[in-house]
């Protein structure tokens, strides 16, 4: 097993290369794109609704919920960030299951990408709910000292983000490796059911910090709403 995916490489031209992260990112949007159309294309309302409309829908249903629990306000403007950010990951992560594919997120080039996703998502919902200025303020809070550690902060939990996933992942792929060929006519079963729990656990960790930094950057907003409401 290779310890960086990104070393693994099919083709190359020059400087032009795929490797297994590229190769893998490509099969995984591919899977979502015909999993979206196949379930989409007739979709139909009441009670005998097909079981992959059924299961989107709950999907839908449940990232919705944890969006309000966590920003406390209307959730169909981050569904699409969330849920796109969600499917994609732990279809990234549960891939590597797969014998001869890796999961591109045990790419750090992936993690990095993820979380720089998360690092521009939340100036953009920051400052369409709290307007620029507002958004900025946020820095100089509780005094203009604060403003390089403000920075650094967030530059660091963005790192931290790429790390964690990019950390968890790789590590675990290669103990489920490691395992397997040390006894393979025991663990492969087990192994590939903890491997999927690993991918699963890891993107709801990541979908859950990204909207915790989300919902900190519009948090201002809220409370003022809710004194306005209350006054």
């Amino acid at each position: 097993m290779e310890f960086n995916i990104d070393d693994i490489i099919y083709w190359q031209e020059g400087f032009l290369k795929v490797n297994a992260t590229l190769l893998n990112t490509w099969l995984v949007m591919l899977l979502l794109i015909v999993f979206s159309w196949v379930v989409t294309r007739k979709l139909t309302s009441g009670l005998n609704i097909r079981r992959g409309q059924a299961l989107l829908e709950s999907f839908v249903v449940l990232v919705l919920d944890q969006i309000r629990e966590e920003t406390h306000e209307e959730a169909d403007k981050y569904l699409p960030f969330i849920g796109t950010l969600f499917l994609f990951i732990v279809v990234s992560n549960i891939i590597g299951v797969i014998p001869a594919i890796e999961s591109p997120t045990a790419s750090l080039s992936t993690a990095v990408a993820l979380a720089i996703c998360v690092f521009i998502a939340v100036p953009v919902f920051g400052i369409s709910n709290r307007g620029f200025s507002g958004y900025l303020k946020h820095y100089i809070q509780p005094t203009p000292f604060m403003l390089p550690f403000n920075i650094i902060g967030e530059l660091s939990r963005t790192l931290a983000l790429a790390i964690r996933l990019f950390g968890n992942i790789m590590s675990g792929s290669l103990i489920i490796a490691i395992l397997l060929s040390l006894s393979p006519l025991f663990f492969p079963v087990v192994m590939q059911a903890f491997g999927l729990l690993i991918g699963v656990i890891q993107a709801y960790v990541f979908a859950i910090l990204a909207l915790v930094y989300i919902a900190s950057a519009t948090r201002v907003q809220n409370l003022k709403q809710l004194e306005k409401q209350e006054g």
